[in-house]
């Protein structure tokens, strides 16, 4: 009777071993994937990431939204020059440099918005020196692997218990199962960000307008604000990136390996949600409201 209970566990336990190693082997390499490719994807300029995507957005820029700025900045210089007058003294107390001025601020106002695509990728651009200078001093290795964090996995496996098996089994079945949500939210974070900067910059001649009127220049100035946000943005989620990698580091020395396992989810949901947290930080360094 013994030597059938025996025979038993030792099929049972075969098979919940086989089922774990299954399912923790390759559990991390989408995961692995998508944060390998974050320095990469956040060190590109838009017109580096797509260019396709890129020159859609600039015709559609200069075809549609600069008309639109082209009035935007009439109506604004016109507002211009009447406070000029107007301030002073009801026009008993007008200079010929109040005229200059404006003539100046006008000129300074058309070439900038004539040049808003120049200054934008410049933007991009020195963010991208940045951030390319700074992962390739801060990211070290952010693989994880199973294999090489939880040594002799099957023999240590196989000496354990069924129930604890058991539990391990449905454990390593949960967590495969998170780490794909894991890997589609490391995606969109990434790629939601290069949308986010298309979509910024497709108006960007409309607050470029506005920069050198004294009331409504702050419309541009708040837009320069949040294109400088998005731009370092890319910096924050390297430093995540890196911390991450130092995590990392630190599985191999457990010796459970539930622990491990749970362990190594935890970075991964901890890297996910600092990486949605930096954009409204990049915003608040930025003042970018």
């Amino acid at each position: 009777m013994d030597m059938i209970k025996e025979a038993i566990e030792e099929w049972l336990r075969e098979i919940l071993v086989g089922g774990i190693i299954n399912n923790l082997s390759g559990l991390f390499d989408s995961v692995n994937e998508k944060v390998g490719e974050i320095s990469t994807q956040v060190g590109m300029t838009p017109q580096g990431w797509n260019s396709g995507i890129f020159n859609m957005i600039k015709n559609l820029s200069d075809s549609v939204i600069l008309p639109i700025a082209g009035l935007i900045l009439a109506f604004v210089m016109t507002l211009e020059l009447i406070q000029l007058i107007t301030d002073k003294n009801n026009m008993h107390d007008v200079d010929t440099w109040m005229f200059f001025k404006w003539i100046f601020k006008t000129a300074c106002a058309v070439l900038i918005v004539t040049n808003t695509w120049n200054i934008v990728m410049g933007i991009f651009e020195a963010a991208q020196s940045v951030v390319n200078r700074a992962a390739g001093i801060i990211v070290a290795d952010t693989s994880l692997n199973i294999d090489s964090i939880v040594t002799g996995l099957e023999a240590r496996l196989m000496e354990m218990e069924i129930g604890p098996l058991f539990g391990l089994w449905f454990q390593s079945l949960f967590v495969g199962l998170t780490m794909w949500g894991l890997t589609i939210c490391i995606f969109i974070i990434v790629y939601g960000r290069m949308i986010e900067i298309y979509l910024v910059t497709s108006v960007a001649p409309i607050p470029m307008a506005t920069m050198v009127n004294r009331e409504w220049g702050q419309m541009g100035q708040n837009y320069l604000r949040s294109l400088f946000a998005l731009g370092f943005q890319a910096f924050l989620i390297i430093i995540c990136v890196a911390i991450y990698a130092v995590l990392v580091r630190s599985i191999g020395t457990m010796e459970d390996i539930s622990k491990a396992i749970w362990t190594c989810m935890g970075y991964t949901v901890l890297l996910c949600f600092t990486l949605f947290k930096t954009g409204s930080l990049a915003k608040s360094v930025f003042n970018a409201h």
